[in-house]
């Protein structure tokens, strides 16, 4: 969330807490883009007017640099219509005017995450190189040849595929991956990232290299192979 009001924030964030939602606060745009830079988010909810850059600079740089459908919601005071189209025609997904009420609010999150799952899911098969994933049968293939894995290790390989390039927190795969659950914790996540290293040939020859980020998680990042 990005809101420079702090009883504002402070007051969206418990709605989203109580909705079961794990909710980051930011004050500065410039912030959330280095931490959008470095994480994944399934969801952001922007300010327009704030200390340094806009919401709509925030929105132009989301819809360059993230490369999945990311639910954006303005939450703004600016109520011309004139914003409003220009909020939507940069890629915001709805657009809400304060103040803003509790259930209209945690609606039109459900509405726009909704719509970029099925977005996202309309795509059946992703290429990222050498390896195809294929979402109807739930198969990773390596040149062609398919790898064996569990139920959870196609998951994590899909999760991972999908936020190439970014650092990915242990407990955001955890909770991404396996859902919220009290007996599981974060070596769970090293195990399988473990096992998916060497189950999918994870090297820079294969164009790929699975990284550890201390003390935070992990990033699949694309390695640029020589021309032979």
């Amino acid at each position: 969330m990005l809101e420079d009001d702090r009883p504002q924030a402070e007051m969206m964030r418990t709605w989203l807490v109580e909705a079961g939602h794990d909710v980051q606060v930011f004050v500065q745009g410039k912030a959330l883009v280095r931490e959008l830079g470095r994480d994944s988010y399934d969801l952001v909810v922007l300010d327009w007017m704030l200390p340094d850059i806009d919401g709509i600079q925030v929105l132009k740089w989301i819809r360059e640099h993230v490369d999945w459908p990311m639910p954006v919601l303005f939450v703004t005071g600016k109520d011309e219509e004139d914003d409003i189209v220009q909020a939507l025609d940069n890629g915001a997904d709805d657009y809400m005017v304060k103040p803003v009420k509790r259930m209209e609010m945690l609606a039109r999150l459900k509405a726009v995450s909704r719509r970029a799952i099925a977005q996202d899911e309309g795509q059946k098969i992703l290429e990222f190189g050498v390896y195809t994933v294929d979402l109807t049968t739930r198969a990773v293939l390596l040149n062609g040849q398919p790898i064996e894995l569990t139920q959870k290790e196609f998951d994590l390989t899909v999760f991972l595929f999908r936020g190439a390039g970014r650092v990915l927190s242990r407990g955001h795969i955890l909770e991404s991956v396996w859902g919220r659950s009290p007996d599981l914790n974060t070596r769970t996540v090293d195990t399988h990232v473990s096992r998916i290293r060497n189950k999918l040939d994870l090297r820079p020859e294969h164009g790929w290299q699975l990284k550890a980020v201390y003390q935070h998680g992990y990033r699949l990042e694309p390695v640029e192979v020589p021309a032979t």
